[in-house]
């Protein structure tokens, strides 16, 4: 009962709280005042750590500050950020002419891509019966163009059928049937 309460504490492993802060800050300013005691050795070529200090010319050889390609540094960016993936989807619509071949580009046109699944559709019921019978060369087209795994299925059909519920007072029922004879 006879303990002193009035003093700062220190436990058996040393001390805590505001006094291990303000031992950390005093060890950190002694080290700062060291460091700027000390002179700094100009034109060596090396920083603290070892490595090249990046001032002045680059010389010979290639460097970092050097110019680069607007294409290659396009490709490092897309590929830091992950956009490779939708960079290959964008291709197969913005170069369908280039990825499948001018013929077939001319009849068909891609619709949508879901899952690796890309919806093509073609300008006629004939021109969607080849495209079904090529779709394997279609594929390897598509895959040596934008990338493995972007297309792994083409689902092909027909131009759509004309639809007859057109205009505002449209009558339900079974549609246009022998009505015209």
């Amino acid at each position: 009962m006879g303990e002193d309460v009035s003093g700062p504490q220190e436990d058996a492993e040393g001390p805590s709280g505001p006094q291990l802060a303000r031992a950390v800050l005093d060890a950190a300013l002694a080290k700062r005042r060291e460091a700027a005691a000390r002179p700094r050795r100009r034109g060596s070529g090396t920083g603290e750590g070892g490595g090249r200090r990046l001032r002045g010319y680059s010389g010979p050889g290639p460097d970092p500050r050097d110019p680069q390609l607007f294409g290659d540094v396009l490709q490092r960016l897309m590929k830091a950020r992950g956009w490779e993936r939708p960079k290959a989807e964008a291709t197969v619509f913005g170069a369908w002419e280039k990825v499948v071949g001018p013929e077939i580009a001319q009849h068909s046109r891609p619709v949508k891509l879901d899952a690796g699944v890309l919806t093509v559709e073609a300008e006629s019921t004939a021109w969607a019966t080849q495209l079904r019978l090529l779709a394997a060369t279609l594929l390897r087209n598509i895959a040596k163009e934008v990338g493995h795994n972007v297309v792994t299925k083409l689902n092909i059909h027909g131009p759509a059928a004309p639809s007859w519920n057109r205009g505002p007072r449209r009558v339900q029922g079974r549609g246009p049937r022998d009505t015209y004879g």
